[in-house]
């Protein structure tokens, strides 16, 4: 059964507040507010995403007995709540949806941090699985912060690469091929620390100066990068999924 999920990101520029050309910086009192404010609703959606993920621990066996609909149906959820989400980013339904989002994201978490913690060394696992994406998470967000180069020309790359992840994704919902579940799961990490690099970027250099949807963007980049390391956790120290 595969977690992977992945997400629609934006270019569009934020519609409310002062406008700057993509590429600009953003003078830097300003670039700290929307740091500073993306991160601490990041920290706040670690919230819903923890409360989701205990609910999934125990509830989840809807999500493992019907793998391809639950799948299908999540991605559906979780793309139509980041429209509504983009939508409404300059209210506080806005930020009530991305919280909705990820308490949602952390029930979808559930059945595999059960499968993962029911392995001798499952408690290990998801520590690394954190630590692992702390450490992309601090080493994108550094390169995003001192580095002089513009990284908005990735954009359109990366969306093709996701929707192309997305596509085998779903196939090996039917193929149930480990190597390629493995392969997959490299992928995905490797494009979504790309986009946590991007969306970091565009926020210092003005691209995105609203809060709630570089929120977004950040928090789906470093779900996906977790889930998909404890997957290969899982499937290195396990011999396979269920």
């Amino acid at each position: 059964m595969s977690f992977n999920t992945e997400t629609v990101h934006t270019d569009k520029p934020d519609q409310g507040g002062p406008r700057y050309a993509p590429g600009m910086a953003l003078p830097g009192a300003d670039t700290q507010k929307v740091l500073r404010n993306t991160y601490l609703l990041l920290a706040l959606t670690m919230i819903p995403t923890i409360v989701g993920a205990y609910i999934g621990m125990a509830t989840g066996a809807v999500l493992v007995s019907h793998p391809i609909a639950s799948t299908l149906i999540m991605l559906g959820t979780v793309i139509g709540l980041q429209y509504a989400i983009i939508a409404n980013r300059d209210s506080a339904l806005g930020a009530a949806l991305l919280l909705l989002m990820t308490g949602i994201l952390g029930w979808w978490l559930g059945p595999l941090l059960t499968y993962v913690l029911a392995m001798p060394n499952g408690a290990g696992l998801v520590g690394y699985a954190a630590a692992g994406t702390g450490l992309i998470f601090f080493v994108m967000g550094a390169i995003a912060t001192t580095a002089k180069r513009d990284f908005s020309f990735m954009g359109k790359f990366l969306v093709v690469g996701m929707m192309a992840l997305l596509v085998a994704m779903i196939a090996n919902l039917f193929l149930h091929i480990p190597a390629l579940a493995l392969t997959i799961s490299t992928l995905v990490i490797v494009v979504f620390s790309l986009f946590l690099l991007y969306d970091l970027n565009r926020i210092v250099r003005g691209g995105e100066t609203n809060y709630i949807v570089a929120t977004t963007g950040v928090y789906m980049s470093l779900f996906n990068i977790f889930a998909n390391l404890l997957s290969i956790f899982a499937m290195l120290g396990g011999g396979g999924r269920r």
